[in-house]
């Protein structure tokens, strides 16, 4: 059982969208997954909600409320949303669930100065330190050909974590979002822009460089 947690110390920077596209992507390639929201605004679920239900199956889990307890023992893929402003203990027990950590990170020097401290303190985590979690850095939301962006690539090519891929800013994930879909399960001619945006990212999660040593491989 795999899990791949998204975690960012800020709201509104895309942490749902990237859980729930992961969660549709391995739904989609036949893997048995889960979702668990430790959201309190539950955006995870409410996506969960709006899924057709001709699409493959995800489970959804209200973590924010009930943790883990009702997680399927059969599940391949477990893809956790985690809340914002996590510090300390909290982070910690977070972590504790997780394989593989992805952190987006929006184009705003804010942005770039909270995750800045947010690494360094994952790093700080025993499970961090003894390599038995894997953590990336995506940025999300982004307009190339911009300063702001070039400044964000900048800045995530210094960080001593790797640097997987470049989302941009576009509709189709509002309109993956408001239909319970990943941009995966979008007509390719509408989402192609965006899947070669993924593929960077989904290599590296299929990579062992994703994975802790002596882990199943997804």
């Amino acid at each position: 059982m795999r899990h791949i947690m998204v975690m960012n110390p800020k709201g509104g920077c895309g942490k749902s969208t990237i859980a729930t596209n992961i969660a549709a992507y391995y739904a989609d390639a036949g893997k048995r997954v889960s979702l668990a929201d430790y959201d309190p605004q539950g955006s995870s679920l409410a996506w969960l909600e709006r899924r057709p239900g001709d699409r493959p199956h995800i489970a959804g889990l209200d973590a924010f409320n009930e943790g883990l307890r009702h997680l399927p023992r059969n599940s391949d893929i477990v893809v956790l949303d985690a809340p914002a402003r996590s510090h300390g203990k909290e982070l910690t027990n977070l972590i504790r669930h997780a394989g593989t950590i992805i952190v987006p990170v929006m184009p705003s020097p804010i942005d770039m100065q909270a995750v800045t401290k947010f690494v360094d303190e994952i790093k700080q985590v025993g499970k961090v330190e003894r390599h038995q979690v894997r953590i990336a850095l995506v940025a999300n939301r982004v307009k190339e050909n911009t300063m702001i962006f070039e400044e964000l690539d900048e800045f995530l090519e210094e960080q001593k974590v790797p640097y997987v891929a470049v989302l941009r800013e576009a509709q189709n994930y509002i309109r993956a979002y408001t239909r319970g879909l990943g941009i995966f399960e979008l007509p390719e001619y509408l989402a192609w822009p965006d899947l070669e945006t993924w593929d960077p990212l989904i290599e590296w999660l299929k990579s062992r460089r994703s994975r802790p040593r002596n882990t199943d491989f997804y």
